[in-house]
């Protein structure tokens, strides 16, 4: 805040005792005086607008808030006193912000509020200082203010020296006071405050004397403790000098007993924690070397930090219930439909720790295409167990240190991600779900998948020994699940200690039925809709799982069924309040054109001779696979083969065409072909990588199409592994392969026969429907079966 030569009269126009419409400025804390020019920076839009619109040379108000906090302040929020302000200069500083320099010219007081909207404007009453007897008491106030406030000029290197000239001339006592208060360094907004609000001017003189008095006071102390720190130094401890001179301040300010109190609650709390005795004795002892160093040495914080870690953990505070099988068994029907052998499986686990408490459990992974229902079967199990649920995602973890965490030598360690799943849960035995587990990465920084062996390993977790804590944690009450989309990529030694349960793909049937139980009623709701606003009929929502949809789970329904709610939502939010049956027509407008047509596709592309249909399994489902072959005459090449093969997808082809040549004659193929020709295989859909023994059988029969112009019927997929004798060995997969035969409108499926016990197991009467299973041993019962005769 600048000043102006403050004996001299305003530079404003003579004021009337009562200005009326005056508009009203608030500030958050700002206060200003009389005869000082005060700049402000203005960020509300409301008070920008204000200011701009009086604009310069005009009279404002200045009143300050009550609660700084407030945004938007009302009469009621302000004070009563404030000051008539002379708008000299209004800067655009940026924005969304400008700055203004203010001049004041007198105090009021508010008589009443004209008007509050869109702005502040009022009614007020100037108040003048009224003329002061120049008697003994008044002239010692003012000299001893005048020394007092040269002191502390002198000793104040922000204000200028000839401040002392300006104060000694000021011979009227408001303006002094004011003068006094408006240069105070040391001055809270109240205090100042309090000085502008304070009329009577003996008064406010001696307020102002005592604040000065002690702005001096606190001015001479610093001084002090400045000497005090600098004569203890010397030219080998020049480096702990600002150490000394917090060390002086804390004695003068009797803070030296801080950081007794810190260690004192820190000694509380592990005593508390509830910690084994080996452990805690580490912890008394660091807690102990904790106490002989200095707050401001770079260990201290270490050590705290190390402290209040050990002291945050449940060492022995646990939440879960007594296990009651039944009423798991009722939560894991609530939320979730079918998986029935999963449900078997963690009812059986519970039935052991229901009867055993105590007992270490297996290590559950529960592995299948994405939208299954893994990571929410996790939360179940955790409700039903009313235990703490804990989630960690491991997918791209590439640091064995995420797990085991740093070692505190470190700057900036931190446990490992157990650690904190396990303080964020508040409990030693929480359902700890580790997500993606197959997408670890490894790099030079370790390998993660080995650092979890002894966290999943229940011989070895109960002294789970974190690189930062370096004490044993006890882990084994702890249950464990564990996620993927598929094993292939987790180690061997990591997938020995789990218990692997496989979630596969939803039928169409169970598609709906999980669309009518959760979906539908989960959008309806997320959506700020009323179940009677939008209905989807059984028709419309397998309309949309065979049209919109290609996938084992149920994301992308869910992401349908979402969006055919948002455009309703969108519809009533415009004013149409009409309800919305899902049909054909709707769905096209609300979700655009289909994106599948499968039904048709295996129809087209199996017309010409060449093309047989196979099944493949994909880390997200089933899918239907298509192999093409074709003869080019007079060619020198031999076997070509296309559609980004991985090595075992080629050596099954290579053997499909071994067993082809040599059983050509079954088919009229006059072994010359072989001789005079080329041979092509391509597996359409190019960019995307395929591999696996299981396409052998659908290779051989599109080579025995090509060659002797049968075309394969158009209804039947197949799969199954070749041999060079034509026997047809077992594949994985089934359910996920029946299933995209299904979806994809195929009537009839070939497997090996060693696999019908996979549809006995993984297949019902409602999942096949009118789909038929053909079982084979050979290759030449499934030509036989599948080509239809020479045209």
């Amino acid at each position: 805040m600048a000043t102006k030569s403050v004996d001299t009269p305003p530079t404003s126009p003579l004021l009337p005792s009562v200005v009326k419409n005056l508009p009203i400025l608030p500030l958050r804390e700002g206060v200003l005086f009389p005869n000082a020019i005060l700049p402000m920076t203005l960020r509300r839009p409301g008070h920008i607008e204000l200011v701009s619109g009086v604009g310069e040379g005009k009279q404002i108000g200045i009143v300050a808030q009550r609660d700084r906090s407030v945004e938007e302040p009302k009469p009621s929020d302000l004070l009563e006193t404030g000051s008539v302000g002379l708008i000299h200069r209004i800067l655009q500083t940026g924005d969304d912000h400008i700055l203004v320099f203010c001049e004041g010219l007198a105090r009021f007081r508010v008589i009443d509020f004209v008007s509050t909207q869109p702005q502040l404007i009022a009614n007020v009453e100037l108040l003048k200082d009224p003329e002061t007897p120049r008697d003994a008491e008044a002239q010692a106030l003012r000299d001893h203010l005048i020394e007092t406030v040269k002191q502390v000029i002198a000793a104040t290197p922000d204000l200028p020296d000839d401040m002392q000239i300006t104060i000694a001339n000021i011979s009227h006592l408001g303006r002094l006071a004011d003068f006094a208060g408006t240069i105070l360094p040391g001055l809270s907004f109240p205090e100042r405050q309090g000085l502008l609000s304070e009329l009577n001017v003996v008064a406010r003189l001696r307020r102002v004397d005592e604040l000065a008095l002690r702005e001096l006071e606190r001015i001479q102390l610093r001084q002090k403790i400045h000497i005090e720190a600098h004569g203890a130094i010397t030219q080998a401890q020049r480096e702990f000098y600002l150490r000394e001179q917090l060390k002086a301040i804390r004695k003068e300010l009797g803070e030296e007993e801080g950081n007794r109190k810190e260690i004192g609650e820190l000694r509380q709390k592990l005593e508390a924690a509830g910690m084994p005795e080996h452990v805690k004795e580490e912890a008394l002892k660091e807690l102990n070397r904790l106490s002989a160093l200095s707050p401001m040495s770079s260990e201290y914080g270490v050590a705290r930090n190390y402290l209040e870690w050990m002291v945050s953990l449940p060492w022995s505070v646990s939440t879960g219930e007594a296990v009651d099988v039944t009423r798991a068994a009722r939560v894991l029907d609530e939320d979730h439909y079918d998986l029935e052998k999963v449900k078997d499986r963690i009812l059986d686990f519970l039935a052991v720790l229901q009867l055993k408490p105590g007992s270490k459990g297996p290590i559950l992974c529960f592995t299948g295409a994405p939208g299954v229902g893994k990571t929410s079967l996790g939360k179940s199990i955790a409700r039903a167990l009313s235990r703490k649920f804990v989630r960690i995602s491991l997918g791209g973890m590439h640091d064995e240190a995420e797990i085991r965490g740093h070692r505190r030598t470190y700057i900036g360690a931190l446990p490992g991600q157990i650690i904190h799943g396990i303080r964020r849960a508040g409990a030693n035995d929480p359902v700890f779900m580790l997500d993606e587990i197959d997408k670890l990465g490894h790099e030079f920084h370790g390998d993660p998948a080995s650092a979890l062996l002894e966290v999943l390993d229940p011989e070895q977790n109960f002294s789970f020994r974190d690189n930062f804590l370096d004490v044993p944690f006890d882990l084994s009450k702890v249950l464990f699940i564990t996620t993927a989309n598929q094993l292939d990529t987790v180690p061997d030694a990591l997938r020995d200690r789990m218990e692997v349960l496989e979630l596969q793909g939803y039928t169409e049937q169970e598609k709906v039925a999980i669309a009518f139980r959760y979906l539908i009623p989960r959008q309806t709701r997320e959506n700020g809709l009323e179940m009677q606003d939008v209905e989807f009929s059984e028709e419309a929502l397998r309309y949309i799982i065979r049209r919109y949809t290609r996938e084992a789970g149920v994301r992308n329904l869910e992401r349908c069924i979402g969006s055919v709610c948002r455009k309703q939502a969108r519809r009533i939010a415009a004013g149409v309040h009409q309800k919305v049956e899902a049909s054909e027509e709707i769905l096209a407008q609300f979700l655009g054109p289909p994106k599948f047509r499968t039904e048709f596709e295996v129809s087209e592309r199996t017309q010409r001779p060449g093309v047989a249909v196979g099944l493949a399994w994909t880390p997200v489902g089933g899918d239907v696979l298509f192999v093409e072959a074709g003869r080019m005459p007079g060619g020198n090449r031999g076997l070509t083969m296309t559609g980004q093969l991985g090595s075992v997808m080629q050596e099954s082809v290579q053997a499909a065409l071994t067993w082809v040549r040599s059983h050509g004659l079954l088919y009229g193929i006059d072994p010359e072909v072989f001789a005079r020709s080329d041979i092509h295989v391509h597996v359409p859909s190019g960019a995307i990588p395929k591999d696996g023994p299981s396409a052998g059988v659908t290779v051989a029969v599109a080579l025995i199409s090509s060659l002797t112009g049968r075309r394969v019927k158009s209804d039947f997929a197949m799969t199954g592994e070749i041999t060079l004798t034509g026997l047809i060995l077992p594949v994985g997969g089934i359910k996920e392969k029946v299933l995209a035969a299904k979806r994809s409108g195929i009537r009839n499926v070939a497997i090996p026969t060693d696999n019908e016990a996979n549809v006995k197991e993984d297949l019902k009467a409602e999942h096949l429907g009118d789909l038929q299973i053909h079982y084979v041993r050979t290759m030449e019962a499934l030509a036989e079966l599948v080509l239809l005769p020479a045209e």
